[in-house]
C-alpha cells in the first residue's frame, strides 16, 4: 500500500471517530511531534556507558519506580 493511500485511509478513519479523548490525544501528539522538530544523534559508547552507571546507581538508591507505578501513570496519557 503506497503512503497517498495510507494517508486517505487515517483520514477516513479520523473522519469516523467519536472517540473524543483519544482525539485529543493525536493532536497532542502532532503537536509534540511539530515542536520538537530536531533531529537526534545516537548516543556514543561512553555516554551509554555513564546512562547505565547511572541508573544502576539508581536503582541502588531506590530511585525508580515500580511496574505498578508506571501503569497507575500510564492510565492516565
Amino acid at each position: 500500500m503506497d503512503l497517498q493511500t495510507r494517508k486517505l485511509n487515517l483520514i477516513s478513519y479520523l473522519a469516523q471517530l467519536q472517540d473524543e479523548k483519544f482525539i485529543d490525544r493525536i493532536e497532542k501528539f502532532i503537536l509534540r511531534q511539530q515542536e520538537s522538530n530536531t533531529d537526534f544523534e545516537p548516543f556514543t559508547v561512553n555516554e551509554l556507558i555513564d546512562r547505565i552507571q547511572q541508573s544502576e546507581n539508581d536503582f541502588k538508591i531506590g530511585k525508580f519506580k515500580s511496574q505498578e507505578e508506571l501503569e497507575k501513570l500510564s492510565a492516565n496519557w
